[in-house]
């Protein structure tokens, strides 16, 4: 099977040894994504906005694969602080509350001190999910 790389430039990649995102048939693993902005190299102190800037990050790289937003199927939240998880309930919903992944939040020490959230996901080519319609939100896709 084919295994294609991503990379997001960053010169972390080849110092440590990793891809931004690795495609392997419809499977498409995202790396941890922090909230650095790697365009202007800076990061917020906000956890929402952190939060978002991770998410433009994964989706740039999803992107890149081939897949979206709404194919993830599986996300990782790894937060420096367990109060910062409930901040960034908005930006996490508007990103993923369509494709509803599996998911799992741990607390833990960050590579550095600016850093207050990494999000890594794992998306499934094709498996974007239906709109869930008036039969209520846990009703299965059409």
């Amino acid at each position: 099977m084919e295994r294609t790389l991503i990379s997001s430039g960053s010169s972390f990649e080849a110092q440590i040894g990793y891809s931004r995102a690795v495609v392997t048939g419809d499977w498409v693993f995202v790396s941890g994504c922090t909230g650095y902005d790697y365009k202007s190299g800076s990061i917020s102190p906000d956890p929402a906005e952190q939060t978002e800037q991770c998410l433009k990050n994964i989706a740039s790289a999803l992107g890149e694969a081939g897949a979206t937003m709404d194919e993830v199927v599986r996300v990782r939240y790894m937060f420096a602080s367990r109060s910062d998880f409930p901040k960034c309930w908005d930006v996490l919903q508007r990103y993923l509350g369509g494709a509803r992944p599996a998911a799992t939040m741990v607390v833990t020490g960050l590579m550095e001190e600016a850093m207050k959230v990494e999000i890594e996901v794992t998306a499934r080519k094709g498996s974007a999910r239906a709109t869930a319609s008036t039969k209520g939100d846990d009703a299965p896709p059409s």
